[in-house]
């Protein structure tokens, strides 16, 4: 993976520390530029775990020269450590484990390439510059895609409509949570109504949710406070000043999703784009009451629950949305229930795991039996694999 942040980071973390509890070999490549002290933390916390270690080089957000050293990293480092299986996660890491697994395989040595998107090119509009660019990119790289893995309908979706799944093997394997992300929203005494959890840039809406509390404040004098940290940082908080809320928002940074929810009695995702949020699963396994916008894969993780979704970028519908909440906290918290039980149920890191491991050795040994042999590598599999 590129940059360790995110749903994305997270997903990563959670897969390779239970397949490393499971007995396989494991390891992580990730960005060396995306660091702090969260990061850090995070790391450092399962490279105990991880018998392939964790290797940190550096990877550009955008396509350059950088990208043909990081790729040869990969290369030269699956190599040595024998891999059976490169899994690539994002963009850059999708691309940086397909061509050396590709290399790898010219040179004799039969790994299978894996990929999740976790949106990344999926986020560029087709007819676009960029999105033409990444898109036919991604196109080039679907060749060399031994197996594809989607954590929600909805990306499998656009990926088939803008790519193109052609004969590459699918799974979608929703994204999914540890036991410990089950305790009960508990509110501080002090709680902001609203709170949003995210990386603060212009896909997640975060204007729009300013500007929709500019409305509700205008009737409901509201509290918010926005955790996180990006590129929009300095702007958003410009926003909200010129909009007269400056007293009323707090940007207190970023925090993992269990330490900032009992800041805030309401969860508000008011993202232009998603996949598949780990912050509203999170929300869900916490019973914290959602607001939160109609993309992506959230339909995915709300459905038959009752909680009512609005359009993106809609600042009307938002602030309707927010006013109702707020005005019927008791109704709130009903549907939060009915989502954490959906949550409990459907979307757990064992279950994820299961499958992300039986579709490795399902497409392991589609490969020439020179590397694999003729022992089913899956679940419960006889030698574990090594994983980048």
């Amino acid at each position: 993976m590129r940059a360790p942040v995110g749903g994305l980071f997270r997903h990563v973390l959670d897969l390779a520390a239970e397949q490393a509890s499971r007995g396989h070999e494991v390891g992580i490549l990730a960005d060396s530029n995306a660091s702090d002290r969260l990061t850090d933390e995070r790391f450092a916390a399962v490279a105990p775990m991880l018998r392939l270690g964790i290797t940190r080089v550096p990877m550009s957000r955008k396509p350059g020269v950088g990208d043909l050293a990081a790729a040869r990293v990969t290369f030269g480092l699956a190599r040595r450590l024998e891999v059976d299986v490169l899994h690539g996660h994002g963009a850059k890491g999708g691309a940086y484990a397909r061509l050396a697994a590709r290399a790898l395989k010219v040179a004799g040595l039969p790994v299978a390439s894996f990929y999740t998107p976790h949106g990344g090119s999926l986020n560029f509009q087709p007819g676009t510059l960029e999105g033409t660019v990444y898109l036919k990119l991604e196109k080039l790289l679907s060749r060399w895609t031994d197996g594809l893995i989607f954590e929600s309908a909805y990306a499998h979706r656009v990926y088939g409509e803008r790519i193109g799944i052609g004969s590459v093997a699918a799974r979608v394997i929703p994204n999914g949570l540890q036991p410990n992300d089950f305790a009960p929203h508990l509110p501080n005494a002090d709680a902001a109504d609203v709170l949003f959890i995210g990386e603060l840039r212009q896909l997640k809406g975060v204007d729009v949710l300013l500007e929709a509390l500019a409305r509700v404040d205008a009737r409901l004098p509201v509290t918010a406070v926005i955790v996180g940290s990006g590129p929009d940082e300095a702007a958003l908080k410009a926003l909200a000043v010129r909009l007269g809320l400056g007293h009323r928002v707090t940007f207190p940074g970023a925090m993992p999703a269990a330490r900032a929810f009992p800041l805030g009695r309401v969860l508000a995702v008011p993202s232009r784009a998603e996949s598949f949020p780990y912050v509203v699963l999170e929300a869900g396994a916490a019973g914290i009451p959602l607001v939160a916008t109609n993309v992506g894969g959230i339909p995915e993780i709300v459905e038959g629950t009752g909680v009512a979704l609005v359009p993106a970028g809609d600042v009307g519908a938002l602030a309707e949305a927010i006013r109702a909440v707020i005005a019927d906290p008791a109704q709130a918290v009903a549907l939060a229930r009915r989502l954490r039980a959906r949550v409990e149920t459907m979307f757990t890191v064992e279950g994820m795991t299961d499958s992300v491991l039986a579709f490795y050795g399902e497409r392991m040994h589609a490969l020439p039996a020179k590397r694999f042999g003729t022992v089913p590598i899956a679940v419960e599999q006889s030698r574990p694999a090594r994983s980048r």
